[in-house]
C-alpha cells in the first residue's frame, strides 16, 4: 500500500489588525511544503511592498475585468479597496497535491468556505477588543478613519469565529505561531487527507 496526501488550503483569518500577517510570514518558513497564495488588490503599494510578492497590485478596472472572468475564488470590497484571491494558482497548486496557506479577511474566508468548504479555517482572535485598538494605532499603516471603521467592523467579524475550524488566540506571537504550526503538522495527518493506494 501507498499513501500520497491531497493539497489542503490553509485559511488564516480574523479581525484587521490582529495579527494574521505577522503570524503567516511566521509559519511560512518552518513549515516545509507550504506555499502562499498571493493576493490582488486595488489599494496602493506601502513602502518595501512590490507587485507580485507582496500583492498583485490592479487598478480597479482590472479587478473588475479578473471579477467579470471569474478569475477569484473568493474577492471583497474591504475599507474601500478590493481584494482578491486569483483562483488559477491555488487549484493548480492542489491539484498537484501542494498546501496553500491563504491569510484573507473574514469576508474572504466566508465566500472561499461556500465554494470550497474543504479547506482548514483558523481565525487568528485577540485576547481582547482593546489590544486591536492598540495594534491598530501603532502600527502606522492607517489613516483616523480608517482605523475606526475597522474597529467598528471587528466586534461583528468576530461574531463568526464559530464558523472557522479552530481558534488561536494572538496574546503571544510565539505561542500563536507554535499553535498555527501544529494545526497545519495534525491536518497533514488526517486519514482523511491521505490518498491511499
Amino acid at each position: 500500500m501507498y499513501m500520497t496526501r491531497k493539497g489542503i488550503l490553509f485559511i488564516i483569518s480574523g479581525p484587521s489588525g490582529v495579527g494574521k500577517g505577522t503570524i503567516k510570514k511566521a509559519v511560512l518558513p518552518r513549515v516545509g511544503d507550504l506555499l502562499e497564495s498571493i493576493s490582488a488588490t486595488t489599494r496602493k503599494p506601502r513602502i518595501n511592498e512590490e507587485h507580485g510578492r507582496e500583492y498583485f497590485f490592479l487598478t480597479e478596472e482590472e479587478f473588475k475585468t479578473w471579477i467579470q472572468q471569474d478569475k477569484f475564488i473568493e474577492w471583497a470590497n474591504v475599507y474601500s479597496n478590493m481584494y482578491g484571491t486569483p483562483r488559477e494558482f491555488v487549484i493548480k497548486k492542489l491539484e498537484q497535491g501542494k498546501d496553500v496557506l491563504l491569510e484573507i479577511d473574514i469576508q474572504g474566508a466566508l465566500q472561499v468556505k461556500a465554494t470550497m468548504p474543504e479547506g482548514v479555517f483558523i481565525f487568528i482572535a485577540p485576547p481582547a477588543i482593546e489590544d486591536l485598538v492598540d495594534r491598530l494605532c501603532n502600527r502606522d499603516q492607517d489613516s483616523p478613519e480608517s482605523i475606526a471603521a475597522r474597529l467598528a467592523a471587528s466586534e461583528k467579524e468576530m461574531s463568526y469565529m464559530p464558523l472557522y475550524d479552530y481558534v488561536v488566540v494572538n496574546d503571544d506571537l510565539e505561542d500563536a505561531v507554535t499553535k498555527t504550526e501544529a494545526i497545519i503538522i495534525a491536518e497533514r495527518c488526517k486519514i482523511s487527507n491521505l490518498n491511499m493506494g
